[in-house]
Parts: C-alpha cells; structure tokens; sequence
C-alpha cells in the first residue's frame, strides 16, 4: 500500500512538472507572438545560451551523446511551442536545382512581422551554433546603413566547410566565397563571422549578387526602406548551408518598388560538394 502511495506521489509529481514546463513554453509562444521579431530575436539568443551551457557540461561529465539528445528534444518542444519564432524554409519543401540559380518560394511573398515596418532601420545577425555556423540576418535596410567607405579584406574569416579549391571552369578559379548574407552594399558588413557563410561563386554571383543589386538600385534612387532577411538553410550538422533563403519587401509603397521570397541554390555547375565537410570534386 505504501509503495502504490509512493508511486502515485512520483507520477503526480512528473505530472506537475510536466504541466508547468508546458505553462512556460506556451508563455514564451505567446510572448514570441506579440512581442514581435525583437522577442523571438531574443529568445532565440536564449535558447541558444542553454543550449551551450548543457551540451558543455554533458561534455564535462562525459554525457555528450545524452545532451545532444536533450538539446535536440528541447528543440523540437521550442519549435512546436514557439512557431515561427525561427524562420526557416525546409529542404523537403524546395524543388531539386534544375539549372536556375533561384526558385521562388511562398508565392514569392516574404514573411515579415508588420510591427517591424514601423521600427527605425536595424540589422540584426544571428549568434553562431553549436557548430560555429551563422543563422538568419535580419533588417530594415535604408541609406543610413549603407557603407561610406570601400570594403576591406575579409581574408581572415574562415567559415564553416571552408575548404576551397580552384577548377578551370569556374570564373576567377576557386569554387567557393565568402558570402555575406546581407551584402556589404546594404549595410556596410565587412568582417562579421555572423554574416559570412561559405557559398559558391555561382550562387554568390548568379544567385545573391542579382537581388542585392535590386535591393540596392531601390534604395538609392528613392530613398526608401526595405525589409530583408537572408536565411542560410542546412541539411542537419551540414558544415555548408545548402543554400539561402532571402525575403525582401519595401518598406514605404507597401512592397511595390520591391517584393520576393526566394531560394538560391549553393551548388556549382560541374562540381559536385560534400556539404557536411565542404569537400569537393568534378562531376
């Protein structure tokens, strides 16, 4: 009899904490929801701290495998708690490259929170993950952000997979760049290791180059703002996204001067990549 009273205190136990973390979860949903990207901006840097802080102490006490494991359900709990909170595009849902180096996606409608539109211009770049890759970049893009100066070298910043190989084929030889996420004309960007990702010099130069331009001819002729968020989109502990996802929308003609949602590819025609390390080699 005391045992089945024991047992019943466990399970109201687990019980109560389950109904809490619940609570809280749906709590920082709803706080996600109505505080805007600034909140989900915030609780991503969170999420991310504890995140770090488990996986190394289960190093520490060699539990490593476990708190891989604990991160990852943490993760699938935030994702159905916090929609949204992360916008991402999944692989699943992307067409196989065909010889493009972009598709639309949405409709070409981009997915913005309103509120944002009525801030001043911001830029905002995700912190590194657990393996050191960058996340989203996120602003609102005026002439105020744009560079006075010439670009520098960015030489110094090794992104993840880099490891670059020069093919004949390919135009000024080396298979990969450096690719800002949000282009240095937009914001001025230099040698931020939170907005530099290792890309193909196709998708940097056919795929990004092109929408940049756009974003950037429009601001200068009007003056206006524009909303825009480039997210890199990888296939598990991928080293190498496989590819981009950037979202734009001006600000002041409501999305008349510019408006798209698309996907670039990370590839390179001829050359076949290993995105979990960054190796490559000829077709």
């Amino acid at each position: 009899m005391a045992g089945a009273r024991k047992r019943k205190k466990r399970h109201s136990i687990r019980n109560f904490i389950a109904a809490m973390l619940i609570i809280v979860l749906s709590g920082i949903g709803l706080y996600a929801q109505l505080g805007g990207a600034d909140a989900r901006a915030q609780l991503s840097e969170v999420k991310t701290q504890v995140q770090t802080a488990v996986y190394e102490a289960g190093e520490k006490v060699g539990l490593a495998k476990p708190a891989s494991k604990l991160i990852q359900w943490g993760q699938e709990l935030w994702d159905e708690f916090v929609p949204g909170a992360e916008p991402k595009v999944l692989l699943a849902d992307i067409p196989e490259y065909a010889g493009a180096p972009y598709v639309e996606i949405n409709g070409n409608v981009p997915q913005f929170d309103k509120a944002d539109f009525e801030r001043e211009a911001f830029e905002r770049y995700s912190s590194l993950d657990l393996l050191s890759r960058c996340g989203t970049a996120y602003a609102k893009l005026g002439q105020e952000l744009m560079p006075k100066e010439k670009r520098e070298s960015i030489s110094q910043v090794k992104p993840t997979g880099w490891q670059n190989v020069k093919y004949e084929e390919i135009d000024q030889k080396y298979l990969y760049n450096r690719c800002h996420l949000i282009g240095f004309q937009l914001a001025g960007e230099n040698d931020n290791e939170k907005n530099l990702i290792t890309g193909t010099r196709y998708m940097n130069v056919d795929g990004m180059l092109p929408l940049e331009n756009k974003v950037a001819s429009y601001i200068r002729e009007t003056g206006n703002h524009v909303m825009y968020r480039v997210t890199p989109v990888y296939d598990g502990a991928d080293m190498v996204a496989r590819g981009v996802q950037i979202e734009a929308e001006s600000v002041e003609d409501g999305g008349s001067g510019v408006r798209f949602n698309v996907y670039c590819y990370n590839v390179q025609p001829g050359i076949e990549i290993d995105y979990a390390t960054g190796e490559s080699w000829e077709k």
